[in-house]
């Protein structure tokens, strides 16, 4: 199946001319090519071949994809040109673009290829069709208007498995927009797409044995995934008017599955169990432990109907989908209702099993032994380790890399995809900026910066990190327009995280290419985020020379950054940022981007303070959460202000009250002392009720000096920060912080700043 003509013409077309300039306008040369993801080894040239009506594309024979890299070739380099490419079984020596199967290669499943282009024209070897593929997309990136630039490169993936996924179900999105995802996957290198196509908010794929999955539990009445889940969550009949929803036939399944493969990309299916399935039980609530609809999310595993209901939906699903790895969800469920439930009881007692942790683990082997006897293998997220992880599971580790690390050490293979760097539904620039998100904050940078292979594992256990995936959930996304926002380009890091080696990728690299495929995602018909105007502020504390070194960067290339440090709005006259700003007191930093005389966006601001508490011995009167510990016990005050996520490193965060104690070493002069806290409603972080300072000279008796209540409503949903300032003259030793928790959720500060 042939890449469709006008999302080809896009694609190839863009990508012929795309690579011209950055992102400014400012010239490419020969030098300065912007491949991505970064080939493992490349030399670029001076010179370029130069495509004319007597250039032949050379193919082998009986070649898989020999139609498709002959279009691929005709769009992106004669079609620009108005005439065509001559195809050639022979080979030519001399201006021929030369595809060349390298048949004393034994490895006909090998991903790598060799370029090279000289004056003579372009060859690309492989001893396999996927490598010859690959090798084509770098090719493309080559090309300019002034030719194909001349290099010589070797590359390889430094992972098998590189992936995306995507949620269908609290959003559907039509089979035209995952061809479309597809081919930019393919031009990335990407080889796995993981379809998510069962979820509570609706099921989203064709079964003939069980037919009301789709006609009762594929539809809702309103649109709005938010609206309708924060209500009653109730679906409607298919054909119902002016129901939102749907699901792909075998059909399309079928068609979407064999394009997939003609770009060299296996499609993944996830039916979600033991838990995430409402949907299922509005259709057929027998398969819940009450037995009735809208009450439960996880299968009756007491109830032999499950199984015979799992095996055959999962007969019917390998049928359409030959990939090795069937994925089976098993991430968040409940449990609860399990505990009630006399057949999972009884199921309990007669398999010996001791808690509800080895029930969900009995139920992930019986699917994993009916997988293993059709030739496949399960897979799932992380919480298949608990009660026992069935013995030859594939683990996706997704809350954090803990799990990951844990099934390699114990000999299961792994795909890492932790959410605080892959999760593709978290901000990627300053909230207010940005559409609506389920919260967190992963910019393109953070994306980039992950190393999928864990330095806790040794050389054998590290052979079990099959590669790295990104998540896209589409709770807040409504369109295909709004996917592509939040995909691209954090899509591109991912690439050249899971294809480059290691030790050839760098910010500073990656940034300027970056920019420039954001013009041809645009040329392409990709509504890429064009990448913020934000600048990243970060700090380094030097306690030595008692001072913070504060350094600038932005994701857009070049830009001229212009920075006050004393909280006034940065102009064209103010400072370029060159180097490493030092202040040894206090500062508060505005920074901005401008082009042609004109700041972009709005400043980005931090306030950096070598104050008095830094490095103090603090003492907690209340219980600390130990999963958002930041730095440590002293987190707060270590000089260190927290950014646009409490995943950061820098938020420390309190289920409880916070009641903390700072030791100064001696009576000390107290003029103003400060804390600060976020609210982000959506995962249920909120302002403190009220914080209070007080003041001893004997760690004893307490002088409350005042109380400061919050001025966020707790009904406010976007990113908000309250500092709670107090100013006075006091004299003190310790110094103490109590703020109240009064909204049954966290509350999360950075800072205590003492002067």
């Amino acid at each position: 199946m042939l890449l469709s003509k006008q999302i080809c013409k896009k694609l190839l077309l863009s990508a012929a001319v795309c690579f011209l300039s950055f992102s400014d306008g400012v010239p490419v040369s020969a030098q300065q090519v912007h491949i991505i993801p970064k080939p493992a080894e490349m030399q670029v040239k001076d010179g370029f071949f130069r495509v004319n009506k007597s250039t032949v594309v050379v193919l082998p024979d009986k070649l898989p994809s020999s139609e498709l890299l002959h279009e691929m070739m005709e769009h992106a380099v004669a079609g620009s040109k108005g005439g065509t490419l001559k195809i050639a079984r022979h080979d030519v020596k001399k201006n021929a673009i030369r595809f060349v199967l390298d048949k004393t290669n034994p490895d006909k499943a090998t991903e790598s290829y060799s370029l090279e282009v000289d004056g003579k024209g372009v060859t690309v070897t492989s001893g396999s069709d996927k490598g010859l593929f690959y090798g084509a997309q770098t090719l493309l990136q080559l090309m300019s208007k002034d030719g194909i630039a001349f290099a010589s490169i070797k590359d390889e993936p430094r992972f098998p498995y590189r992936g995306y996924h995507l949620d269908v179900s609290r959003n559907f999105f039509p089979k035209e927009f995952i061809i479309k995802m597809l081919d930019w996957m393919a031009f990335y290198k990407l080889n796995t797409f993981h379809w998510h196509l069962t979820d509570g908010a609706g099921w989203r794929i064709e079964i003939d044995a069980y037919p009301k999955l789709t006609s009762d539990a594929a539809f809702r009445p309103i649109a709005d995934w938010k609206t309708w889940w924060d209500g009653d969550r109730k679906f409607v009949p298919e054909g119902t008017p002016g129901a939102y929803g749907g699901y792909y036939t075998k059909k399309e399944v079928r068609e979407v599955v064999a394009y997939a493969a003609s770009k060299h990309i296996t499609v993944i299916p996830e039916i979600e169990m033991p838990g995430h399935s409402e949907e299922v039980f509005v259709a057929y609530p027998e398969l819940s432990c009450s037995g009735i609809p809208y009450k439960n999310s996880d299968f009756c595993i007491g109830n032999d109907s499950t199984f015979t209901f799992v095996e055959q939906v999962l007969t019917e699903v390998m049928e359409l989908f030959p990939s090795r790895l069937i994925h089976i969800g098993g991430d968040e469920a409940s449990k609860k209702a399990w505990g009630e439930c006399p057949k999972c009881q009884q199921r309990m007692k007669n398999e010996g099993l001791s808690d509800l942790d080895e029930l969900q683990s009995y139920m992930i082997r019986r699917v994993e032994k009916f997988l293993n006897s059709k030739g496949r293998r399960l897979v799932g997220w992380d919480e298949i380790i608990e009660g026992g992880l069935a013995p030859e599971a594939t683990v996706m580790s997704w809350r954090g890399v803990e799990g990951g690390i844990k099934a390699a050490k114990d000999g299961h293979d792994v795909i890492m995809t932790p959410g605080n760097y892959m999760y593709f539904d978290f901000y990627q620039a300053d909230p207010k900026t940005q559409p609506a998100a389920i919260g967190g904050f992963t910019p393109v940078k953070q994306v980039y910066s992950y190393n999928p292979m864990p330095a806790e594992l040794n050389e054998t256990e590290g052979k079990h990190i099959l590669g790295v995936q990104a998540n896209t959930w589409t709770e807040y996304m409504p369109n295909a327009d709004h996917v592509e926002y939040m995909v691209f380009p954090r899509l591109l890091a991912l690439a050249e995280v899971a294809w480059t080696p290691q030790e050839l990728r760098t910010w500073a690299d990656f940034k300027p290419r970056m920019n420039s495929h954001v013009n041809l995602l645009k040329k392409g018909g990709v509504n890429a985020f064009t990448l913020s105007d934000d600048i990243e502020i970060t700090m380094a504390v030097d306690t030595l020379n008692r001072q913070i070194k504060v350094m600038f960067d932005a994701e857009k290339y070049p830009a001229e950054i212009r920075y006050t440090t004393d909280g006034s709005m940065p102009t064209t006259a103010s400072a370029i940022y060159k180097d490493t700003i030092l202040v040894k007191d206090s500062a508060w930093i505005k920074a901005a981007i401008f082009r042609n005389g004109v700041m972009q966006g709005t400043p980005s601001e931090k306030k950096v303070d070598y104050h008095k508490g830094i490095n103090r011995p603090i003492h907690y009167n209340s219980k600390l959460y130990k999963g958002y510990m930041a730095g440590g016990m002293n987190a707060l005050l270590d000089g260190y202000r927290g950014g646009l996520t409490y995943l950061d490193g820098r938020w420390q965060g309190y289920l409880n009250d916070l009641d903390c104690v700072v030791d100064m070493g001696e009576k000390t002069d107290l003029h103003k002392v400060s804390v600060r806290f976020m609210q982000l409603t959506g995962p249920g972080v909120f302002q403190p009720g009220e914080v209070s300072l007080l003041t001893s000279e004997d760690g004893v008796n307490f002088t409350l000096q005042q109380t400061i209540k919050t001025v966020v409503p707790k009904e406010e949903s976007n990113l908000t920060f309250q500092e709670y300032t107090f100013q006075g003259n006091w004299k003190g030793r310790f110094v103490r912080l109590q703020a109240s928790e009064v909204n049954n959720g966290f509350i999360f500060a950075d800072e205590i700043v003492i002067w």
